[in-house]
């Protein structure tokens, strides 16, 4: 018999182990996948997913199933992408005053642009919101359920999609000149 994710959320929320696993297991490459699209470098998204998966036990207490689960894991999230993008931003800027030799330590540990496909790229351009909702819509998800996730209109996600668009088209012609 197969259990819907509601149910196996539930089951889990209530302290079921076993159920917490099947979850787990049924969703853990969603969870990395849609990392992977939100952060745009394996070690970032290997990093965030981790994360996610060792928070999910005292998440998921709180699943009261309103929405769908995967609605709700999608928020999870998207809400840990931006806290690991806040942890960052603060640590740039604490980082900035530690002299050219951090910088060139940076500069050498980042991937080369060579290594990640142009929409990873240029999805690394778009403004944050732009960038959430488009990994959304990558990943299958209606406007309507990215709406419930971001926690606005379905008319907002396809405004939204239509910037998108209009971004990817200039970072293309961008380089198309250069």
């Amino acid at each position: 018999m197969d259990v819907s994710d509601n149910d196996m959320a539930l089951a889990a929320a209530g302290g079921d182990a076993t159920a917490f696993s099947t979850l787990l297991s049924r969703h853990y490459d969603r969870i990395f996948g849609f990392c992977f699209k939100l952060t745009g470098r394996r070690a970032d998204a290997e990093d965030l997913t981790q994360d996610i998966c060792a928070a999910l036990p005292a998440k998921i207490k709180h699943f009261e199933g309103r929405a769908q689960f995967t609605t709700w894991l999608y928020r999870v999230i998207v809400n840990a992408a931006h806290d690991q993008r806040s942890k960052r931003a603060t640590y740039s800027k604490v980082t900035q005053n530690w002299g050219s030799w951090e910088l060139g330590r940076q500069a050498e540990m980042t991937e080369t642009a060579s290594q990640i496909d142009w929409l990873n790229e240029a999805m690394s351009q778009l403004p944050n919101d732009l960038r959430d909702t488009l990994a959304l819509v990558l990943d299958d998800v209606s406007h309507k359920a990215a709406g419930e996730v971001l926690g606005v209109s379905e008319g907002t996600i396809s405004w939204r999609m239509s910037q998108v668009k209009q971004h990817l088209k200039s970072i293309k012609e961008q380089e198309d000149e250069a």
